[in-house]
């Protein structure tokens, strides 16, 4: 028995006929030179929230991008097991595409403001939070040790932001846990950089080292 419809859904459908109608024949040469391969300069690890599209907050136009999402937009630390034993690596296929294959520049990292997964990992701390859920947030552990340490005095608000924040900075760390990452940045042929955005007020935010903080971005030059 199929699960499967065989219409697409109306809203689906609309804004189908919509990209065919004004954004790909306006840009229909743009797609015939993508159909031939790839070439971004960057790569997202961004959140798989529907609010917050990487495309859409840096005005990217199709092929300039290349983009992982996933929950809370966690980088997994390295593992060097067999891959075939059990366990699957999306996000570290995608970084090793992105690397060794692709040769991306630089890679960013961006969290964001109300995020759902630093949520639950925070709320992992009282119980689980689901049978794939609970597993992948748990990767914040780490994280989570250093808001207990910081965090005592801080409200809710404040606990999930500073958490939104330690998880892209683990993130970054995780990043360089890699192999083919590494030796990149070693070389200078790739950058790594830390984000946030602030749904509500559209802001972004750039972490800078220097400052060990997230700074705005200006909007004006």
């Amino acid at each position: 028995m199929t699960q499967t419809t065989a219409t697409p859904p109306d809203h689906l459908l609309r804004g189908y006929r919509r990209f065919r109608a004004e954004r790909f024949a306006g840009e229909e040469a743009r797609f015939r030179k993508l159909a031939e391969g790839q070439s971004p300069r960057t790569m997202i690890v961004g959140c798989a929230d529907s609010r917050v599209d990487p495309a859409t907050i840096f005005s990217a136009a199709p092929g300039e991008l290349f983009v992982v999402r996933n929950v809370a937009a966690i980088v997994p630390p390295c593992e060097t097991h067999d891959p075939e034993a059990g366990s699957f690596h999306g996000t570290s296929a995608a970084l090793e595409f992105a690397v060794a294959v692709l040769g991306v520049e630089e890679i960013v990292v961006m969290g964001h403001g109300l995020c759902g997964g630093i949520a639950a990992a925070l709320a992992a701390e009282h119980g689980p939070q689901g049978r794939f859920i609970g597993p992948w947030v748990n990767l914040l552990l780490p994280a989570l040790d250093k808001l207990r340490a910081v965090g005592a005095e801080l409200n809710e608000a404040g606990r999930q932001r500073t958490l939104e924040h330690l998880a892209v900075r683990q993130s970054l760390s995780c990043l360089i846990s890699f192999p083919f990452v590494a030796e990149a940045v070693d070389r200078g042929s790739l950058s790594l950089h830390g984000a946030w955005f602030s749904i509500a007020e559209g802001e972004l935010h750039w972490w800078d080292p220097e400052a060990e903080d997230f700074c705005p971005v200006e909007v004006t030059s």
